[in-house]
């Protein structure tokens, strides 16, 4: 009994320590990371499945650290999932904003998924992100401010609001 305890309050410890609220993370996008936001609920196996299984293991490799990551449950917050998703219904989703120098790029990854093509996902929209500041420092001819955004701001993005 105690030991069952035990792994419940580390378990509880665990989530708190790797918070992947909204919010914080729209900040942390603010200074140029990558905004990727994991759309699941409660309810749905595959949502589940990936919470569970999926991102702890493309944690564990080290790859959410070189984006803002946060989970979004539509039926707690409807509202900014909708703003987030596009309006699709479909979960789950993976949905990542880059900020270029046209706005805020959106692109989503629609359904259950396997870790490689999560960090896939993850890792073509770093790339591309790493293009698109390469090309703004080659037109503007300096090295830009990767938290500076020449036509609107994260504002433009869906708000937790």
């Amino acid at each position: 009994m105690n030991s069952l305890f035990i792994a419940v309050v580390m378990q509880v410890c665990l989530s708190a320590a790797e918070s992947d609220d909204y919010a914080a993370a729209q900040r942390e996008a603010e200074k140029g990371k990558p905004l990727v936001i994991f759309v699941s609920t409660e309810w749905c196996p595959p949502c589940q499945t990936m919470k569970n299984s999926v991102i702890p293991q493309v944690r564990k490799r080290g790859l959410l650290r070189r984006v803002a990551f946060a989970v979004v449950n539509p039926d707690t917050n409807q509202r900014l999932a909708r703003q987030l998703t596009g309006g699709t219904t479909s979960i789950p989703q993976l949905v990542m904003y880059r900020k270029t120098s046209d706005g805020w790029k959106r692109r989503k990854l629609v359904g259950g998924q396997s870790v490689e093509n999560v960090e896939s996902f993850i890792n073509n929209g770093l790339a591309q992100d790493a293009k698109e500041k390469k090309s703004a420092k080659t037109r503007d001819g300096r090295q830009s401010d990767p938290g500076q955004n020449r036509r609107g701001s994260l504002a433009s993005t869906p708000s937790s609001k």
